[in-house]
């Protein structure tokens, strides 16, 4: 659509449309969506229906806050919690697809747009949570619970909302509201101007290759598409490589040039930490914000306040548990480095091993101890085929269909959308939506959120979920389909288990379904769902030669198996690293110097000189693009205890078995939070969480 309104714009400027046909034109969001299963009719949204859509939904919300506030009744489930469940369909729908707009189609447009949407519905945002008569009526239902006949779903939902409101400073004396708007208010700017570094200096970096010869050691694929990168620069017969996971990675991994591998990973390395697009700043503004906002909240520190408000409780428990799966992590990384460094000085390298190196040599003995290599394995993980065997898996575990719905709306031509529905009854349970390609308007990483949400809504229905994965794998070229590298297989698979819990939620109330768990339990079903990727039972299925069709080989499957446990010091050495650095900036009043405060930390806790945390500060995203992850990041290790031991029942009784998968889909799947989720884990593996079952999934303990 915008390449027609760009390459035609002088005949639209003949043949502009008149005043009462653009007058007759109908803002998409202010009225429910006349699309199968609603889905957001993207080829009718235009960036000019944001804001008046906005506006709209928060007139909205507000005159629906006001008539709970108003109702002179007893204050109890069905007047006061049960409307907060729907305060503004308009508000739902434009936000479903703007917050998703945001990280993957932030066009120019869109982000100036933003600029002027994110203080409106921050404003709207503060005077929901911070409004004293509602938190009144709030509090009395909260008070008696007990004494209303509410089921224990409903009181559950009652007491997350007391909870929320608590939380977000509802009980907040005026004087200490009013700050804490201020607060929130320039903490969503900073957010805003993170992102906006982040993407313009991931856009604005790239390596260009002049030398064929320098392209030694790289996969044709990724030869083929710097080229085409190239091309669309106007830069014939040269190659260009970007800080895009698929481009950055396989330079990484294979590349023979210590010179390009070195450049890459310093333009990485150094993303946002310079010039105009620095975040060195923004982060100093934003720690010393929060921990504001903590003091404000009655708290010691900012890390204190968001570890109690999950399973860990206190930084000092977050801490141990990354202190516990750290220490050997890094042991086993050292082994993993003399391995490397013995086999440069084999081959007459003469160097010791840098950073930039880690990727290439662990590669390089990976293929010595295995004979494996992602070369060997990426004709035979076309995405396609990955699709399929991740359907049929969760077919034969969950008894769900995906069926294509090739005439469904969508935002960009590469995306695909699915009807998910009983496999036995043909009943509608979700839809669900995938966008995996990398492009300037899209956000680097891979994640999974949801446009609508299963729940009940105002109109009495039970609605189900629109879903939806996104990611940056590499792209086709004119020679092969999208072929996938091993870590690119494993991440959609992750992203699809978040995306499963949200879609097979029976959760009955919105504020309960799908991942709106605790963010130490969410992860779980992400990394659970990536055992199955590489299962030999299940590689049989999908894996096929893009060319032969051949089935993957027995030794290869056998080789993926045994190689499962190698580099995993380096992997969760990065990972538990950036989990404790995410924790001591949450414990910090101010921090003037990030990138002296990140050296601090490296040397406090022993970081392997070879190994770089996962994310440095200034493209930290997780933990500096918005509060999600903040002084949470941790919660990948305590989540990937809870995958680890859960794991070992479905090895115990088959990655099949119809029972342990029907109590996995009941208690973890579907549950959402309808119950504590010690509890629903606990009832599904039938004792407390076992740590060590983290270090021998690892290969760190017997």
């Amino acid at each position: 659509m915008k390449k027609i309104i760009t390459t035609a714009a002088v005949a639209l400027a003949l043949a502009a449309p008149s005043m009462s046909a653009m007058a007759e034109r109908e803002n998409p969001f202010l009225k429910p969506y006349d699309t199968k299963y609603e889905i957001a009719p993207f080829d009718r949204i235009e960036t000019s229906d944001f804001i008046p859509a906005i506006k709209a939904g928060i007139a909205e919300q507000d005159e629906a806050i006001m008539n709970i506030v108003r109702n002179r009744a007893v204050p109890d489930f069905d007047n006061t919690i049960l409307p907060l469940e729907n305060l503004s369909p308009i508000l739902e729908r434009v936000c479903g697809v703007f917050y998703h707009y945001m990280e993957a189609m932030s066009t120019p447009e869109f982000a100036t747009m933003s600029e002027e949407a994110i203080p409106l519905l921050n404003d709207a945002n503060n005077k929901l949570m911070l409004n004293d008569l509602l938190f009144q009526r709030i509090q009395q239902v909260y008070d008696n619970r007990d004494k209303q006949g509410l089921t224990p779903v409903q009181k559950r939902v009652v007491e997350k909302y007391y909870r929320q409101f608590a939380e977000q400073g509802a009980a907040l004396p005026a004087d200490k509201k009013e700050e804490l708007v201020r607060i929130n208010n320039e903490l969503s700017k900073l957010f805003i101007q993170f992102n906006r570094n982040l993407l313009n200096a991931t856009n604005q970096f790239a390596v260009i290759v002049y030398d064929k010869e320098e392209l030694a050691g790289l996969p044709q694929s990724s030869i083929d598409q710097a080229a085409d990168e190239a091309k669309t620069r106007g830069l014939n017969d040269m190659w260009v490589f970007t800080l895009h996971a698929p481009s950055r990675l396989p330079v990484l991994q294979y590349a023979d040039s210590r010179g390009l591998r070195k450049a890459i990973y310093e333009g990485y390395t150094n993303l946002a930490s310079y010039g105009d697009n620095s975040n060195l700043p923004v982060i100093s503004q934003i720690v010393k914000l929060r921990n504001e906002k903590a003091k404000l909240m009655g708290f010691d520190t900012f890390a204190a306040m968001m570890t109690s408000r999950v399973m860990a409780k206190t930084p000092e428990a977050a801490s141990e548990l990354l202190m516990q799966v750290f220490e050997p992590a890094v042991n086993r990384s050292k082994e993993e480095v003399k391995d490397m460094q013995a086999y440069v000085d084999a081959h007459g390298g003469g160097f010791k091993i840098a950073p930039y190196d880690y990727y290439y040599y662990a590669d390089k003995v990976k293929r010595e101890k295995f004979d494996l290599d992602d070369t060997a394995t990426r004709p035979y993980f076309a995405l396609d085929n990955v699709l399929k065997g991740m359907f049929d898996a969760t077919e034969k575990l969950y008894g769900v269909k995906f069926v294509e719905i090739p005439d469904a709306p969508k935002y960009i031509e590469d995306m695909r959308v699915y009807d998910v529905v009983d496999a036995k009854t043909g009943e509608h349970v979700a839809v669900w939506m995938c966008d995996y390609f990398p492009r300037d308007t899209k956000r680097q990483g891979a994640w999974m959120e949801q446009m609508q949400s299963a729940g009940l809504y105002g109109d009495g229905t039970y609605k189900r979920p629109i879903v939806y994965n996104v990611g940056n794998f590499s792209r086709p070229t004119a020679d092969a389909p999208a072929l996938l590298t091993a870590d690119e297989v494993e991440t959609m698979f992750h992203e699809f288990g978040h995306a499963l819990q949200g879609m097979l939620t029976t959760a009955p109330y919105k504020s309960l379904a799908g991942t709106n768990v605790d963010r130490d339990y969410v992860e779980m079903c992400s990394q659970m769902n990536e055992h199955w990727a590489f299962s030999p039972e299940v590689l049989k299925t999908y894996a096929r030669h893009y060319k032969t069709g051949e089935v993957i080989p027995d030794e290869m499957v056998q080789k993926i198996v045994e190689a499962g446990k190698f580099n995993q010091g380096f992997m969760t050495t990065e990972l538990a690293g950036a989990a404790i650095l995410d924790m001591m900036y949450g414990e910090q009043a101010e921090v003037k110097d990030p990138k002296a405060f990140e050296l601090m930390v490296a040397e406090k806790i022993g970081m392997p000189e070879e190994i770089t945390f996962r994310y440095r500060s200034p493209y930290f995203k997780h933990i500096f693009g918005d509060d999600g992850y903040a002084s949470g990041y941790y919660t990948y290790l305590w989540a990937q205890v809870l995958e680890a031991d859960a794991w070992e029942l479905f090895q115990q009784k088959g990655i099949f078995d119809k029972k342990t998968a029907a109590s996995f889909k009941k208690n973890i799947l579907e549950a959402g939070d309808t119950e504590d989720a010690m509890v629903l884990f606990k009832r599904f593996r039938g004792h407390n969480p076992d740590t060590n079952a983290l270090l021998r999934l690892r290969g760190f303990a017997k």
